[in-house]
């Protein structure tokens, strides 16, 4: 039977820049990588492919209506560190407005999205997925408009992925990221 990490427990890992991950053995271990991966706000790039997907009018966007859905399709991988006891924590946090998924359908069908934690004005992406090409993609970019005009000021990665090179990821040193962390817990912002 899973357990469940409380969520004020688990806002405070976040809140002092760590992470859990479930590992192969069924323990759960909390990460503070140095150097951190982030996705600046204001030097976020949309590649030019990515630029032509965006332009499908197929796509939609859906915030919060599957979370679950779309945590357990993150999961879904051959290497996971997703369990049970993960998803049980961040429905919690979920169903407490603390996380929150962005959800791309086409034709009624979910085909990509991600999830994440908010803190402050502070969101850390937790993973994404995509059923269809460039679904990811859309969610990202439609993930960071969200962040922009809400007053966000920090875009959290972990570590940064080719894939999200491409988007103006970088990694900063750790004590950088805890002051960029603290300056944003400080701060509100709106999800809107």
């Amino acid at each position: 039977m899973a357990t469940i990490i409380p969520s004020e427990q688990l806002l405070g890992l976040y809140a002092s820049g760590w992470f859990p991950m479930a590992m192969a053995d069924g323990s759960i271990r909390c990460f503070s990588p140095d150097p951190r991966g982030i996705v600046p706000l204001e030097d976020f790039h949309i590649p030019h492919g990515t630029l032509k997907t965006l332009d499908d009018p197929a796509w939609e966007i859906r915030i919060d209506t599957c979370f679950e859905t779309v945590m357990r399709a993150c999961g879904q991988r051959e290497e996971t560190w997703i369990d049970e006891t993960l998803i049980r924590s961040y429905l919690a946090l979920h169903r407490n407005g603390a996380a929150h998924s962005v959800e791309v359908w086409r034709d009624g069908k979910l085909a990509g999205g991600l999830y994440g934690v908010r803190l402050g004005a502070a969101f850390f992406g937790e993973s994404m997925f995509h059923y269809v090409s460039g679904a990811s993609k859309v969610a990202l970019v439609r993930l960071v408009e969200r962040l922009r005009s809400g007053g966000f000021l920090l875009l959290d990665t972990q570590w940064v992925t080719p894939h999200l090179k491409r988007f103006g990821a970088r990694e900063i040193a750790r004590s950088k990221y805890l002051k960029l962390l603290a300056k944003s817990l400080a701060a509100k912002a709106l999800w809107t």
